[in-house]
């Protein structure tokens, strides 16, 4: 499977989880690693934009394409076991519990969650502590521009 990142360019060559750990975010405590990939350059793009003021245009940053083999175990969020708050503005902790349960757990390399952003679409958070999380291969990172629209310039 191929799913895409995007990142500032200083962290485009590496799949750490720290940036996530830092800071935290919908499917993630801080303190907790994890790494956020879509299933799309489009929700990629998307994602991005909803976390950034508008008139402000994102520089520096690259597509990074990512390949999971089949090989690496993927978990699947039904929708059954999502929070009613699960979409809430700003992100609640019962979605950060879910995804620290997943890392903690460590039980499979990869969670397929919906995105908050675009129904229908998806997210694939990454467990950079299990032990196939090697397997798991960035294919190419490419400089990446944002039409100036999506931030109200």
């Amino acid at each position: 499977m191929i799913v895409y990142r995007l990142a500032k360019a200083k962290f485009s060559l590496t799949l750490s989880g720290k940036c996530a750990e830092k800071s935290g975010g919908r499917w993630n405590s801080k303190g907790v690693p994890m790494i956020y990939t879509s299933d799309s350059r489009a929700l990629c793009t998307t994602e991005v934009a909803v976390h950034m003021p508008l008139g402000l245009l994102p520089a520096d940053y690259k597509i990074i394409t990512i390949e999971i083999p089949d090989s690496v175990k993927t978990r699947i969020l039904p929708k059954s076991k999502l929070p009613v708050d699960w979409k809430s503005i700003p992100h609640s902790g019962s979605t950060q519990e879910i995804g620290d349960d997943f890392i903690r757990q460590n039980k499979a390399t990869v969670m397929k969650v919906p995105s908050a952003v675009v129904p229908g679409d998806f997210n694939f958070l990454f467990n950079p502590n299990h032990k196939d999380f090697a397997q798991i291969r960035i294919k190419k990172v490419e400089d990446f521009g944002f039409d100036s629209r999506l931030f109200g310039l």
